[in-house]
């Protein structure tokens, strides 16, 4: 038996390699393998050789890339048929060496690893092909940021050499000189012709984009203030944010029709034509950065995003002017020259004083973000812990301003251009970026006040915070653009994140957790949606208490939420076998650290299914708290108690400890009042006259009937209890209080005395000692009695003497205080 095994081993492993060897030799379904293969051959090379164009790698690169979520899907091709397959090999069980094994069972059992087997196959396939392709990328990845740091890094000729200037000079005039010479008389008949026949166009857009150029920003600011004066309410900061962006608007549709006036005259060459495209864009971005900053460093200060004074603002958006305009000149010059093939050395000459320029604005930025915050005095205690925490920000973005300018200057100064450019150009980027993040924070907290018509009470609330994290998401991917990120790698980030993380043999992607989501959540609102009907139409129709429904509608609650989260998970696929290890070992460390809120959690169960205790119930439990029962959860249990406090108590205490329960099951209540009479009373009298009152109140039960007993001969009274049972318990105090007002009447009525207590006290004092003598005795008492009369006072027996000695028999009386003292 145990050679025939081998021989099906055999067997087995030799129709694996051959599938495996016929899919290799075939096209997996709707990839072409071939055309693959050949591209990955000429990446390896490429990538060997080291010193091929930028452009060529990132074009293998993006090809690969396809490829490799080709194969990402490829992956998973047959997935459930072989977890099927997999399944029923596993529940023929392994066999055991030494002992036969059925016929049926093996035939069986070889059946499905066959099929197995050539299920398998493609996916090995795939798997090989992913490998392969994604090792390609990362290599090639890795290769261009070599080289870019290699660009960073290195050092070219220092602007503050005089002799570098004359050569670089020359250059830079010579591109200028091309630029105008393209200009020049050369066809100049068909260009005065192209120029004459376009003539009224170019004249029409010409005019109207300076005219938009020239009076846009007069015009918008006028239709602005215009708004301001004529509108109220809620959405006008809406309207206000919406009209504020013709500002952008007016001069840039002037510089596209500026610009196509330019293109219409026929008399621009290559270079020049080159300009005149990127015209709009350099205005557009000026004028973009100028509405930022008039947005963050507003003139009024209810506007201002930022905790600055007017002079400090204006200053601010004056510095941004300048930083906007030396920035886009830098970047038109390097046009220029690039476009003349200058070597990078000259651009770093040319582009020197502009950078010097541009880091002064930059420092003189910072200087003033850095006094962010300094004006705090009027603000609420609340207003001023978010200015603080925006100050701080700020002051760190005036920091790191002021330190970039310093190292930007230090850089360019000492020859390395590239860094200088790196650190001085992005950090600019970054600025306008964050502004306008804040810009649109505040304008999403202003579309929400609109939209509830809380106005700018919704700056305040949460969810500008929420929008402002959504929107810094979002800018992420842009300044990582910004700072020298390509494309690919934003890509590349976003391709690993679908593709999930592994956690044991399960393989965990958003898509999963978008399931599990969704799930759960459409799980939760069935849930709560059945807690509501049962709540409000099923259960107040049948005869079950008021805590009975509670426990229903809770125990629905739980189990519900417990079922959509199962659903969910296995929705999402999540295999948690491969974590029952870890689990096992953390609910050991957990159990012990979170056994009382087990056991809270436990006895929070035990309570909703036995109800002891239901809401609405008056209950009184160990250390004296009273009240009613407002909430079982499933934790702790919160009283009411009779001031309207609320005391949580923890389910556990209740299960454990002693609880009475004065309302369970129905609100039949026994109450016990106890009068007292003088001695000398009828008690047969004071019996009828009790039982009458206690007759005629109509929370009394007629049955069993109030019960009047002569309890006791106390010391100062004879001891009385009235007792009742009351249909509502909850009224005893009421019905006490209307009973003992009218115990007072009629014993008033008919002559019943209350009594109060009172006491004779006898003070001793020690003999007076008194000499002896043989012929006179003495008939002094031993001591002196002293009386506690009824009001209160103490009064000396008249028969003795005072203190002195006299026999006038004259007495003292003194009151009492509240120690006891004479």
């Amino acid at each position: 038996m145990l050679k025939c095994f081998k021989l099906r081993l055999v067997a087995v492993i030799a129709a694996l390699i051959l599938c495996a060897g016929t899919v290799l030799a075939q096209d997996l379904p709707g990839i072409d393998m071939q055309r693959w293969t050949d591209l990955a051959n000429r990446a390896e090379a490429s990538v060997d050789e080291g010193n091929l164009d930028e452009g060529l790698l990132e074009t293998y690169r993006n090809g690969l890339a396809a490829y490799r979520d080709q194969f990402e899907v490829a992956r998973s091709t047959n997935a459930s048929r072989i977890n099927s397959l997999r399944a029923q090999i596993s529940m023929l069980g392994t066999p055991i060496a030494g002992l036969p094994e059925a016929d049926e069972v093996a035939f069986q059992r070889r059946e499905l690893e066959e099929q197995l087997v050539m299920l398998n196959a493609p996916v090995m396939v795939a798997d090989t092909a992913f490998a392969r392709t994604n090792g390609l990328i990362n290599e090639i990845d890795t290769l261009l940021r070599a080289r870019k740091t290699d660009a960073l890094i290195k050092r070219v000729g220092s602007p503050l050499i005089p002799a570098n200037w004359p050569a670089a000079l020359g250059i830079f005039n010579g591109a200028l000189a091309q630029l105008w010479n393209e200009v020049g008389p050369e066809g100049a008949t068909e260009r005065r012709a192209e120029f004459m026949a376009n003539l009224q166009v170019i004249v029409v857009a010409g005019l109207a984009g300076l005219l938009l150029i020239l009076m846009g920003q007069r015009w918008s600011k006028k239709i602005v203030a215009r708004f301001n004066r004529q509108s109220d309410g809620s959405g006008v900061n809406v309207w206000r944010f919406v009209l504020s962006l013709l500002r952008i608007v007016f001069p840039l549709i002037g510089l596209a029709l500026l610009s196509f006036a330019m293109f219409t005259t026929g008399y621009l060459g290559e270079m020049g034509e080159q300009i005149a495209v990127i015209i709009p864009l350099f205005g557009g971005l000026m004028l973009c950065f100028r509405w930022v900053a008039d947005q963050v460093f507003a003139r009024n200060d209810e506007d201002a995003l930022i905790l600055l004074s007017q002079q400090e603002r204006a200053q601010a958006r004056l510095m941004v002017c300048g930083i906007t305009l030396f920035f886009i000149a830098n970047i038109l010059v390097v046009h220029i020259l690039e476009m003349d093939g200058a070597d990078v050395s000259v651009v770093a000459i040319v582009n020197f004083p502009l950078t010097i320029l541009t880091s002064y604005c930059l420092y003189r930025m910072g200087q003033v973000l850095r006094r962010c915050g300094s004006e705090t005095a009027d603000l609420e205690d609340d207003e001023l812990t978010r200015a603080s925490t925006l100050a701080r920000v700020v002051r760190s973005l005036g920091t790191l301003s002021i330190g970039v300018a310093i190292a930007a200057t230090v850089s360019h100064i000492l020859g390395f251009y590239n860094a200088s450019s790196f650190i001085l150009l992005p950090t600019i980027l970054t600025l306008i970026t964050l502004g306008l993040v804040l810009t649109l924070q505040r304008f999403s907290a202003d579309v929400y006040g609109a939209i509830s018509g809380t106005g700018k009470l919704a700056r305040e609330s949460l969810y500008p915070i929420f929008f402002g994290l959504i929107l810094l998401m979002l800018a992420v991917p842009l300044l990582a653009i910004v700072w020298g990120a390509r494309v690919a790698d934003i890509t590349e980030v976003w391709a690993a994140f679908r593709r999930g993380f592994s956690v044991g043999n399960s393989r965990i992607s958003p898509t999963d957790f978008i399931y599990f989501a969704v799930i759960f959540s459409i799980g939760y609102v069935a849930t709560r949606l059945a807690q509501g009907a049962l709540k409000t139409n099923v259960l107040p129709k049948t005869k079950i208490d008021k805590g009975g429904q509670n426990a229903i509608v809770s125990g629905l609650g739980y189990v519900g939420i417990f079922l959509a989260a199962l659903v969910a998970i296995m929705g999402a696929g999540i295999d948690l076998s491969s974590l029952a290890i870890v689990a096992g070992a953390l609910s050991v460390g957990i159990g012990f650290g979170l056994q009382n809120i087990v056991s809270n959690f436990v006895s929070g169960i035990i309570l909703l299914v036995e109800r002891p205790i239901s809401e609405g119930d008056w209950i009184e439990v160990s250390g004296g708290q009273m009240g009613y029962v407002r909430d079982i959860s499933v934790r702790s249990t919160r009283i009411e108690t009779f001031d309207k406090t609320d005391v949580i108590v923890p389910n556990a205490d209740l299960i454990s400890g002693t609880v009475t329960n004065y309302t369970r099951g129905n609100t039949l209540g026994r109450v016990i009042v106890p009068i007292g009479v003088a001695y000398g009373s009828d008690t047969r009298k004071v019996e009828a006259i009790l039982r009458e009152i206690a007759e005629a109140q109509p929370m009394v039960l007629a049955n069993p009937a109030p019960a009047i007993l002569f309890m006791n001969f106390g010391p100062s009274s004879l001891d009385f209890e009235i007792r009742m049972f009351l249909r509502d318990v909850n009224w005893s105090v009421a019905v006490k209080n209307d009973v003992n007002h009218a115990i007072a009447e009629r014993f008033a009525q008919e002559g019943v005395e209350i009594p109060f207590p009172q006491q004779d006290v006898w003070l001793r004092t020690a003999p007076k000692p008194v000499p002896h003598d043989e012929n006179h005795q003495t008939d002094e008492p031993a001591g002196r009695g002293i009386v506690q009369r009824a009001d209160g006072y103490l009064t000396m027996d008249a028969s003795e003497d005072d203190d002195d000695g006299d026999d006038n028999g004259d007495t003292s009386d003194s009151p009492i205080d509240g120690d006891g003292g004479a």
